[in-house]
């Protein structure tokens, strides 16, 4: 059984330097594949600015909790591909949003996850914006996740040096750094995304944004 691991709420966070304790940032782990991660990526900054905290993004590969628990993408799985399907339309058409499903979803997406740990490490900001950018351009129809160029395409769009992200994507370290985020992942329970961390207690799906916000709010 996975245990999920988080410090105890007492002690999360740092202090800051009048000694008052700083609330630990929430943890928002995604995979690009996933609408209901993007519909949730949309959401969760504000969603924690509302209560004064600050959100952690952290991409990885669903593929790696699939390996552990033979599970399969929701669209490849029989009736809940076609429940899966309309339950994103309609999602979509509510947030007003152009959305489709891309032609042989879901695509690989480690060019975009290897892409956004590298923006990460240097701008947080910008690689949320990458990341956003991602999503939309993925379920609109226009970029390739598994396609390193377009990826790099889309970041310099951004203002990313196109020349020094292509190295950075290519660094086996960088390639290990994104394989210990998803093991780190499966290790703290996460099965699907959006998976968030508040305080050291999970939340799966973006349907589970309202109990998050109540929690935020002592409810």
């Amino acid at each position: 059984m996975v245990e999920f691991v988080g410090a105890p709420r007492s002690v999360q966070g740092a202090a800051i330097t009048d000694g008052t304790p700083m609330p630990a940032p929430i943890e928002f782990f995604f995979d690009f594949p996933s609408a209901y991660a993007y519909f949730a990526a949309l959401e969760i900054d504000e969603l924690a600015a509302r209560h004064g905290r600050e959100v952690r993004w952290r991409a990885f590969s669903l593929g790696t909790a699939f390996r552990l628990t033979g599970a399969q993408p929701l669209t490849r799985v029989p009736l809940k591909s076609d429940y899966t399907a309309l339950d994103w339309a309609r999602v979509a058409q509510q947030k007003r949003l152009d959305f489709a499903i891309p032609e042989g979803h879901p695509h690989a997406g480690l060019p975009a996850l290897r892409s956004f740990h590298w923006i990460d490490a240097r701008d947080p900001g910008l690689a949320k914006r990458f990341a956003l950018e991602v999503y939309r351009r993925y379920f609109d129809g226009s970029l390739a996740i598994d396609d390193v160029a377009a990826v790099i395409e889309t970041a310099a769009g951004l203002g990313v040096d196109r020349e020094a992200l292509a190295s950075g994507v290519a660094d086996p370290e960088l390639k290990a750094k994104v394989r210990e985020v998803g093991e780190e992942a499966v290790s703290r329970g996460a099965f699907g995304v959006p998976w968030v961390i508040v305080d050291g207690e999970p939340y799966w799906g973006w349907d589970r944004l309202p109990m998050i916000e109540r929690r935020l709010a002592g409810d």
